[in-house]
């Protein structure tokens, strides 16, 4: 079981804005931002599961190839409204919404790069 997500930025605007939008649309929000990380989880949470931060070396953050990481959303429309979001906030497509494999009834997703270019997905099981 995953107790929570670090995702290196290179910078802290762009970086917010993309994951503002994008958690949003699945019902997260940001319940901090201090000394550059920040942290999101459901409403009201105790504690965060989702956070983000400059790399701990102070090297310039860079996607891990082969690395996704995926945020599961209530329903297609969620997964739709958070890749619309991710590219109305400096996201780059990866995979618009849809049932993978293409014949899926029971996974339906999307993929995203955020500004510093780690690789996302948003999905559901309908």
């Amino acid at each position: 079981m995953l107790g929570y997500v670090t995702i290196g930025y290179r910078e802290a605007e762009p970086a917010l804005a993309f994951y503002d939008a994008v958690l949003g649309a699945i019902g997260l929000t940001r319940a901090f931002f201090d000394q550059g990380w920040a942290g999101y989880g459901p409403p009201g949470a105790a504690d965060q599961n989702i956070y983000l931060c400059p790399p701990f070396d102070g090297k310039p953050a860079h996607a891990g190839n082969g690395i996704m990481i995926a945020f599961r959303g209530a329903s297609k429309e969620a997964v739709e409204a958070a890749y619309r979001a991710g590219l109305d906030h400096g996201g780059s497509d990866e995979g618009a919404p849809g049932p993978r494999p293409a014949d899926s009834t029971s996974f339906y997703g999307c993929y995203l790069r955020d500004p510093t270019g780690n690789k996302i997905s948003v999905f559901c099981r309908p």
